[in-house]
């Protein structure tokens, strides 16, 4: 899709009274949501907002570890923080694991993408910054590495 349709659509979205707009052609797909707004009057309704709209809370822990010397593994987009390939599964890395360039440390889902996020050099994993499950911004370093 060109960005003129998007941006159309986008506007057509903000103008009605639609809270969600999905779009599939053969050109492509999209969606695009509303923040949830609520109104005394509406029924209770469970809504979750897109990954881009939530901010993480400020992490003490990781505030002072970015402050410190060393390497990290950053997040190269925005997307829920999974530290294992299934639930059911072991983690890809602890602290202490020792990683080499190009080993799967982690899964960042975005828009319901399951993207696993490589180590870009190798070392010994020192720090796990975030947990599992935490939203993540983009470049906010997952991991501290030695």
């Amino acid at each position: 899709m060109d960005i003129e349709r998007i941006k159309t659509l986008m506007k057509l979205l903000e103008d009605s009274e639609l809270a969600v707009l999905d779009i599939a052609d053969e050109e492509g797909s999209i969606r695009l949501e509303k923040p949830f707004t609520a109104c005394e009057n509406t029924a209770v309704q469970t809504i979750q907002p897109p990954a881009a709209a939530v901010t993480a809370p400020a992490n003490p822990v990781q505030d002072a570890a970015i402050k410190s010397d060393g390497k990290f593994i950053k997040s190269p987009m925005v997307g829920v923080f999974y530290s294992a390939p299934a639930p059911d599964k072991p983690a890809y890395v602890q602290v202490g694991s020792t990683v080499n360039k190009g080993d799967v440390v982690c899964i960042i889902e975005a828009m319901k993408i399951m993207n696993e996020i490589t180590a870009e050099e190798s070392g010994t994993i020192t720090e796990i910054l975030v947990n599992n499950g935490d939203v993540v911004e983009y470049d906010e370093p997952l991991f501290k590495i030695g």
